[in-house]
């Protein structure tokens, strides 16, 4: 028998089928889940606007989106013998959120509120594990055979978005994200691909209606129409997959804005009541909290790295870190002692020609705006000079 051909396996009837469905919803949520949905393997429909996406270059520098081809939307190619698709989604909502306090400090770095935490990666992947196995040894239990099943959580070419929304998680909104009624967008998605039938759901009705807050609320407008984001203008991408310089166009739209962007789901009206996690392990660490830019940008490689265990934020390694607080403290107040610690940055030895372009734009950013200051006090100080003459003079003596 060819490797390619799977023997149809030994799997139970419908109506048992259905109630292994009910089962696999509560494992999930026992495993910590918010939601879990199933569908089918059907993206015919994503293929298309996927192709469309990739042809006019909105990946930017992610080539992983377009390696594989067509296989993102193939969930039956990617691991042969796929039937459903059972989605998952887990709120990452920390407590200590706040509601982007940090972006109106610009003297404090902002980090997308999913990064504050341990990496989700690892976590999710393993309750999904753990999910197979339980739905594996009930067949067993049951007489029939193990369950063929494979794991994802956004680290292979998979359309987990399109798969949640075909699996009832909640509907695609305009920023291009998945948002859900009680849940806003404030979750991760993770994918359990598996060859038993089991019964699909129905997915649920778009509710954006006309709003476009999202759209509107981009810094660097990088929604370019409702549910398609151009990657290349994206706060997220910049900061975390765009491997070299940042382009200036976008640098002083930033703001202090060092890992992601969640300004398009701040704004969300769907966001208002969104749930806090129940995993200690997303909550935000004592460091990231309340960031303060210069203590961030004085860490070396080996503080970063020790700071950073176990967290996302660690993928785009020190260099990366310190072009993206270059960039925040050049849109920060004049202050000469920014100016000192950029300049001392960029003697180091820690850094190379790219994260020393971003630090002299920054000194230069700096420099104008304390010309600039020093030009308004200068100006304030002459107006004050002059009315404090016209009083003395409308004081004095004609003959004086």
């Amino acid at each position: 028998m060819s490797p390619s051909i799977h023997p149809k396996p030994n799997y139970p009837d419908a109506i048992m089928l259905s109630r292994l469905a009910q089962q696999i919803k509560s494992w999930g949520k026992a495993l910590g889940f918010a939601q879990v949905g199933i569908c089918d393997t059907d993206l015919t429909r994503q293929e298309i606007e996927l192709q469309a996406w990739l042809d006019k270059g909105y990946h930017g520098e992610m080539a992983y989106m377009a390696s594989h081809g067509m296989m993102r939307a193939r969930p039956h190619e990617l691991h042969p013998g796929t039937v459903r698709v059972i989605s998952v989604r887990m709120d990452y909502l920390p407590p200590e959120a706040g509601f982007a306090t940090n972006l109106t400090d610009p003297n404090l770095g902002y980090i997308s509120r999913y990064a504050g935490g341990r990496d989700y990666h690892k976590l999710i992947r393993s309750r999904l594990k753990k999910l197979g196995d339980q739905i594996s040894a009930e067949l067993v239990t049951l007489g029939y055979d193990v369950a063929d099943f494979r794991p994802f959580v956004d680290s292979a070419p998979v359309l987990e978005r399109p798969l949640a929304e075909k699996a009832g998680i909640g509907w695609t909104g305009k920023h291009s994200l998945i948002l859900n009624h009680d849940s806003g967008s404030w979750f991760f998605l993770g994918e359990l691909f598996i060859n038993l039938p089991v019964p699909v759901d129905i997915p649920i009705q778009e509710a954006c209606n006309t709003c476009v807050a999202c759209i509107t609320s981009c810094p660097t407008g990088a929604i370019v129409e409702p549910y398609i984001v151009d990657s290349r203008r994206c706060i997220s991408y910049l900061t975390i997959e765009l491997q070299g310089a940042i382009p200036e166009e976008f640098r002083p739209l930033m703001g202090n804005r060092i890992y992601g962007c969640d300004d398009c789901q701040l704004v969300c009206p769907v966001n208002r009541q969104a749930p806090l996690t129940e995993e200690a392990d997303f909550h935000i660490r004592p460091t990231l909290k309340q960031p303060d830019l210069l203590s961030l940008f004085a860490w070396t490689e080996t503080q970063f790295l020790k700071q950073t265990e176990g967290s996302a934020i660690r993928r785009i390694g020190h260099k990366r870190w310190l072009r993206n607080i270059a960039v925040a403290l050049g849109n920060a107040p004049a202050s000469p002692v920014i100016l000192e610690a950029l300049a001392a940055r960029q003697e180091s030895a820690e850094v190379d020609e790219m994260v020393r372009e971003h630090i002299q734009w920054a000194i230069d950013a700096q420099q104008s705006r304390l010309a600039a200051s020093s030009t308004i006090v200068q100006q304030k100080a002459r107006r004050k000079t002059a009315r404090i003459v016209r009083i003395i003079e409308k004081g004095l003596p004609r003959d004086a």
